[in-house]
């Protein structure tokens, strides 16, 4: 208990009041910062309310696996190449190589045993693995997260990189749902610090018939409607309904449309979800 107080006066979120008694006695309060960060909680509590087994309480040991799996395989990026199709342990072995096999072997059937990845049919030696809905719907309370700590612990959190933002739009993707009227290509692009300039990130949707068909990383060729801006400001624009955050360019109502469906997902975290079979 001690370690976690000392953590959380680091980061500003509690402060200490000392009453002059005998024997003397300490009191922690919230402070206006630690208020904010009750959201992040109440965020990570709603995915994990949309567990497919059913709702974990947060601070149980199923939801400290959960929340360790996530982060891990994060870190790892097995989150960011699941995103975009199912992998097997060889395949994303040949991606990652800064983690050891044996490590992606552990962080990978973490995720399986609390149902955020699941076997994949596949055609070639070993397992392919996806990523599940509820995965997926992760992107949430990370981001949520995120924004918290870019705030209010800018010096000690590291900057949101090109591989964050690549996850986080490629696991949202197949979520989207849209009026069957909409079809079109979409690129949705974030400012992110990389080197003396800023550069650009994200993800083209494809849409069809108000699907989105197929996604991508790459920000190359054509696409008929556009949304930039800076990280934070994807971050607000997807859970604020105020006034945009972000830019739009090309065709604006289908833009519009593409902007409003992120922001509507965020309103169906604690839908439960059925657990995909085997």
């Amino acid at each position: 208990m001690r370690v976690y107080l000392r953590k959380l006066m680091e980061m500003d979120a509690l402060e200490p009041r000392r009453h002059e008694t005998f024997p003397p006695t300490v009191e922690y309060a919230l402070t206006p910062v630690g208020r904010i960060l009750l959201k992040v909680g109440d965020d990570l509590q709603s995915w994990l309310n949309a567990a497919p087994e059913g709702p974990i309480p947060l601070g149980s040991p199923r939801s400290k696996s959960a929340t360790r799996a996530l982060v891990e395989g994060w870190s790892s990026n097995i989150v960011r190449a699941l995103a975009s199709r199912p992998y097997s342990l060889t395949e994303l072995s040949r991606l990652n190589v800064q983690t050891s096999y044996p490590a992606l072997e552990r962080r990978l059937s973490a995720m399986r045993m609390v149902s955020q990845v699941e076997p994949h049919p596949g055609d070639g030696r070993g397992t392919p693995y996806r990523a599940t809905d509820w995965l997926r719907r992760a992107v949430f309370p990370l981001t949520s997260a995120t924004a918290w700590e870019r705030k209010y612990l800018p010096d000690s959190t590291p900057r949101i990189g090109r591989l964050d933002v690549e996850a986080a739009f490629l696991l949202v993707a197949p979520l989207i749902e849209l009026p069957s009227t909409v079809a079109g290509k979409v690129r949705l692009a974030v400012e992110v610090q990389g080197g003396t300039t800023p550069a650009h990130a994200g993800a083209v949707f494809e849409v069809k018939a108000g699907k989105v068909a197929s996604w991508s990383a790459r920000l190359e060729g054509e696409a008929d409607a556009s949304i930039s801006g800076t990280a934070l400001g994807w971050i607000r624009q997807m859970n604020e309904n105020s006034v945009p955050h972000v830019e739009f360019s090309g065709d604006r109502s289908l833009g519009e449309t593409v902007a409003e469906a992120l922001r509507a997902l965020t309103g169906d975290l604690s839908t439960p979800l059925e657990k995909s079979p085997e």
